[in-house]
């Protein structure tokens, strides 16, 4: 088969359908729902996904097993190990989804960049926008796949912990934005983690990650520039944080999308900074 590339770190049902046999292409599912919903990820995987899929349990499985903090990235020899194990080498193209349309998805697009693996990418809209275009779903029993070599090389710069963020706030060249909702920024909805206080950095500011979508999609390119424009400049290093350093990813997607180069996730995210009473908490209108 003839080589392929990415066209962007967004791909549509339509790209995705042309090349989905392709040799080099590895199809995975980042399904992960908030502990309310119910919904699990890799059981709804199980009974229909798009085909060829395998499931990216990056919830369970593909996080840091040392920590109480949720889904937090894993070193190089876990990730490697685990990414092997799902049948990829450092060859392919990774194409992700999930089941909402655009939430969990771009968190794994994130961990795969900060593995130091550019040839990934996330698929607009999901699979509700792929089985909206008409496009064929697997039902049956998922098949195994042969083992990969993957050899993760971490990228720091795509990486900020609390200290990191901490410095960045107090430094021009630097803008946290925080993908969380008006509500939980401005501390009039309570944090629905325990023990974590209501509230935001001081410093930060507020981009809801829902607002760089429509109807579970990316906005364009042009429209995410104009959104980011306003709170950040070309030079300046983004950090993105949230509650839990998933949603975070929706905005360094955006991000790069929109043209911008330096763009970092605070893994912790506000599980951290707002679990930790060392840390300074603002309360005030977003």
């Amino acid at each position: 088969m003839n080589q392929i590339e990415l066209p962007s770190s967004l791909v549509s049902p339509e790209w995705l359908s042309k090349h989905l046999t392709h040799q080099d292409v590895v199809v995975l599912d980042a399904s992960w729902h908030m502990p309310a919903s119910g919904r699990n990820g890799a059981e709804e995987w199980q009974q229909q996904r798009i085909p060829g899929s395998r499931f990216f349990d990056f919830d369970g499985r593909i996080k840091d097993q040392h920590t109480s903090l949720p889904h937090m990235l894993p070193d190089e020899k876990l990730f490697s190990k685990e990414v092997s194990a799902l049948g990829i080498s450092n060859h392919h193209i990774v194409v992700i989804y999930d089941s909402l349309g655009l939430f969990a998805a771009p968190r794994a697009w994130w961990m795969f960049r900060a593995m130091g693996h550019h040839k990934v990418a996330v698929l607009n809209g999901g699979l509700p926008a792929w089985q909206q275009a008409g496009l064929p779903l697997e039902q049956t029993a998922p098949a195994a796949v042969p083992p990969g070599q993957f050899s993760a090389r971490l990228q720091p710069g795509w990486i900020a912990d609390a200290d990191i963020v901490a410095r960045a706030l107090q430094q021009n060249n630097s803008r946290v934005l925080d993908a969380r909702s008006r509500e939980r920024f401005s501390g009039t909805a309570a944090d629905p983690r325990p023990g974590v206080r209501a509230g935001h950095m001081p410093g930060a500011l507020c981009l809801p990650f829902n607002e760089l979508l429509q109807d579970g999609r990316m906005l364009p390119e042009q429209e995410l520039a104009a959104i980011f424009a306003p709170l950040l400049t070309p030079e300046q290093t983004l950090i993105c944080t949230c509650g839990s350093g998933v949603t975070a990813a929706i905005l360094a997607l955006g991000a790069e999308l929109a043209g911008h180069k330096n763009i970092a996730v605070y893994d912790g995210s506000w599980t951290e900074w707002g679990g930790s009473a060392d840390r300074p908490v603002e309360k005030d209108v977003c």
